[in-house]
């Protein structure tokens, strides 16, 4: 059931909501959390019900190690349960990879029956070893049995994250309970409690308004986009050559449809949970506005990227030991970033990949610091010369992420060196016949660069101005907009602070407003007209 299905957004939903409100309207807050619980477990259970039992048995075990860890910290105990929640994903994700590995090394055939892939192990395993971690250091209370299931379980974020903290969601189910006591009073003749009306409304309206923000990135931007990036991807996976234009093409094309996907999945998240009064916290911030890596991990993924810094980055020492160390420390957490993405060379390439660019932004921000970039501004006195710089970094920063995202889509090592051979013209420049009435004035130009014009091998699949158009219109949507927490800041879409959109996109701020109310009803009515092509979200499969 996908958050971008008829089925999920006219019935799962409206009948989860509707049975929450009317017991918490009944008075009947443990009743609600419960309902929760169980309509949560049915979420994930209706993907495949073999599913459920493994998802049951972690939430189970971990809860017990949990609260005996409560009563006794222990490192033995923490690194059993540490140790319980890497085996399921070991086995579950990266079985075949390890057999692959072996069979390389020792010349052996081994076969491995198949493995099915739960869905989200990776990030509820992840949620659960944050709270082991927290309760071992004192840093979480003891839940009750059904609040811990629905943490771990709670749809909205269950499948893909964000990898939230228990202290961050337990008080304001507490909150919820406090706002029904005190709002929702039953009684001696038995009568409902009235729970507050504007709390209600406020919620939905908040909560629908990202909610459909975000199917409107997922449906409308990303799917399009798809089709513009698979064609040749898979192109390249079957060993064509790719022309320049063609490569480039796949690379932008995807890595806006990741953008945008990712980014509509954690507005949905982030809306769907508002609908119940529960605010989660930010996952995506405008990544691709970075003017370095550093930066822009600080903004992609930021629940993972938290997750790594505080329990793999830090314990290996982070930045506190020397700078070879520091650099070691920053490649580990990387490459196995990469490898929690997914099992394969790809994966552990492309977070060698962003290790290394990370190190090398470590060596230049330690090389040129705060008082040497403000002594260059002085010497050079000009304000222009300010703005090529940023926009020459983020440029750059743009081109070293495009480029990882090739690794990461390619289906092995050696497609994703014949598609960056392509994008760096080894393989000659050539453009689709369609622009080439844009450079016939030209002849010089065209002599110097050998660009030649020819036919797309997908060109029936891919209208060469079509697909510029889309990437370029994504494009300024990307550097140009504010993000949807920007856009909704005045109502405190998501747990940290949102500072509004800067320049004239400060003035696109979401109101509950009759223009407001015209916008949204046309992007959802344009949105559910396209659901008839459902997609899976990219990163489902991670």
């Amino acid at each position: 059931m996908l958050f971008n299905s008829s089925l999920f957004l006219f019935v799962f939903l409206p009948i989860v909501l509707g049975l929450f409100y009317w017991l918490l309207w009944r008075n009947s807050f443990r009743l609600a959390i419960a309902a929760l619980t169980a309509c949560s477990l049915f979420f994930y259970g209706f993907w495949n019900p073999a599913y459920l039992p493994l998802l049951l048995i972690s939430i189970v075990c971990n809860y017990a190690i949990g609260r005996s860890l409560y009563l006794q910290p222990s490192r033995i105990l923490l690194s059993l349960g540490i140790a319980f929640n890497l085996s399921l994903i070991a086995y579950f994700k990266y079985a075949h990879f390890m057999v692959s590995i072996a069979n390389e090394v020792t010349g052996n055939s081994w076969v491995m029956h198949q493995i099915l892939l739960p869905l989200g192990i990776s990030f509820f395993t992840f949620q659960q070893i944050t709270w082991l971690v927290d309760v071992n250091k004192g840093g979480s209370e003891r839940p009750r049995f059904i609040d811990y299931v629905l943490f771990v379980s709670f749809f909205p974020q269950l499948i893909a994250g964000p990898i939230v903290h228990h202290q961050e969601m337990m008080p304001q189910f507490k909150r919820l309970q406090s706002q029904n006591d005190t709002l929702g009073t039953s009684g001696a003749s038995g009568q409902p409690g009235i729970f507050s009306a504007n709390f209600i409304a406020g919620n939905i309206s908040v909560g629908l308004t990202i909610l459909c923000i975000g199917l409107f990135k997922k449906v409308i931007i990303a799917d399009s986009l798809a089709l513009y990036a698979s064609p040749i991807f898979q192109a390249a996976e079957l060993g064509i050559t790719l022309t320049s234009y063609e490569a480039w093409l796949g690379a932008l094309a995807y890595s806006l449809q990741l953008y945008f996907d990712f980014s509509g999945y954690s507005d949905m998240a982030i809306g769907i949970a508002r609908l119940f009064g529960i605010t989660l916290p930010m996952n995506f911030n405008s990544p691709y506005k970075s003017r370095s890596i550093i930066e822009f991990w600080r903004r992609w993924h930021m629940t993972l990227s938290r997750f790594l810094r505080d329990y793999l980055y830090i314990p290996l020492g982070g930045s506190r030991t020397g700078s070879s160390q520091r650099y070691r420390n920053l490649a580990i957490t990387m490459v196995l970033g990469g490898l929690w993405h997914g099992a394969g060379w790809t994966f552990v390439v492309w977070g060698a990949l962003h290790g290394t660019f990370l190190i090398i932004n470590q060596c230049w921000r330690a090389r040129t610091n705060d008082k040497d970039e403000r002594h260059m501004a002085s010497t050079l006195g000009r304000r222009l010369c300010g703005h090529l710089t940023k926009l020459a970094a983020q440029a750059l920063t743009l081109i070293c992420i495009v480029c990882a995202w090739v690794v990461f889509r390619a289906v092995d090592i050696d497609a994703a060196i014949a598609q960056l051979a392509s994008m760096a013209g080894l393989n000659g420049i050539a453009l689709p016949v369609q622009l080439a009435s844009l450079l016939q004035g030209n002849p010089w130009l065209i002599s110097f660069a050998d660009i030649s014009f020819g036919k797309l091998f997908v060109n029936e699949l891919i209208p060469p101005l079509t697909a510029i158009s889309w990437i370029a219109g994504s494009v300024c949507i990307v550097l140009f907009m504010p993000n949807t927490q920007q856009i909704m800041h005045r109502f405190t879409p998501v747990l940290e602070p949102v500072s509004p959109a800067s320049g004239i996109s400060r003035h696109i701020q979401w109101s509950p407003s009759w223009p407001w109310f015209l916008v949204i009803q046309l992007m959802s009515l344009y949105t559910l007209l396209h659901l008839s092509r459902v997609s899976e979200f990219l990163y489902f499969q991670f």
